[in-house]
């Protein structure tokens, strides 16, 4: 596993994300990376722009590969507003995009691309949990 407190994260997506991408944890295939860099992407920014309202705050992130190197879990836990992200309505595609609100796509993605998306609030901490098979 690895994990690391990110305090505060105001300004620092790139960093939070280039940490989680950087892990040992993150296979190979450039295919499954692409993946997992935009569900970290969107869940990140979602998380810096959004939790906290005066942008200030933490957040610990961490990857971690099960004992058969089979399924990789991302997780990212915060202290700011309460929000489920998965309790938004996916957006409809069939609209044409200026059709469409803004908002909803990234988590969309996420779901598409992740085998699970889940989240939680725990002890006053919103945590959302990532997950991708890898082999």
């Amino acid at each position: 596993m690895v994990k690391k407190l990110f305090n505060p994260i105001k300004d620092k997506s790139g960093e939070i994300i280039e940490f989680l991408m950087s892990s040992p944890d993150i296979p190979a295939d450039s295919s499954i990376q692409f993946k997992i860099r935009l569900s970290i992407e969107e869940t990140v920014e979602n998380v810096v722009n959004y939790a906290y309202q005066d942008g200030v705050g933490w957040m610990e992130v961490s990857t971690d590969l099960d004992d058969k190197g089979l399924q990789l879990t991302i997780t990212l836990k915060d202290a700011g507003t309460p929000f489920n992200p998965l309790e938004r309505e996916d957006p409809d595609l069939t609209l044409p995009a200026e059709e469409r609100p803004i908002g909803g796509l990234g988590i969309f993605l996420c779901k598409q691309f992740m085998d699970k998306v889940s989240y939680s609030y725990e002890n006053g901490c919103n945590v959302l949990t990532l997950q991708k098979n890898i082999a």
